[in-house]
């Protein structure tokens, strides 16, 4: 039995987009997403509207150069309880077209301790986008 190769991550990702046929959409990419969407947003070309990276993971697998290419804006989010968090954002802070949003008490999953600053922060990112 021969087994085709996967798709490289930032491939998969955009044969998803495309296969939905909804335009370019903003990636809000937690945690463990992060090793697909981070070589989607650094891909030559790649052009979203926005990026929310919550915490995600595979921030150390990009070089300073890539994260300095990227011209989409950026709304780096994070829980002050979460180690994870703090390394991503070392790592993110190079996007040159970003905010930040550090949630109070919150950890790993930053959305789900504070939900209702999460939706807030999530909405006025993208009604900026418009």
């Amino acid at each position: 039995m021969v087994f085709a190769s996967p798709p490289r991550p930032g491939s998969f990702l955009a044969a998803v987009v495309d296969a939905l046929e909804l335009g370019p959409p903003v990636v809000i990419s937690p945690s463990l997403s992060g090793m697909y969407s981070l070589p989607f947003l650094t891909a030559p070309g790649s052009q979203l509207p926005g990026f929310v990276p919550v915490a995600p993971i595979c921030t150390d697998k990009i070089n300073a150069a890539n994260y300095a290419s990227v011209k989409t804006p950026a709304l780096i989010v994070y829980g002050d309880q979460d180690p994870m968090g703090q390394t991503s954002f070392e790592h993110l802070k190079q996007l040159p077209n970003h905010r930040v949003l550090i949630m109070k008490g919150a950890g790993h999953p930053c959305y789900l301790d504070k939900p209702e600053e999460w939706h807030t922060g999530l909405l006025d990112f993208l009604q900026g986008l418009q």
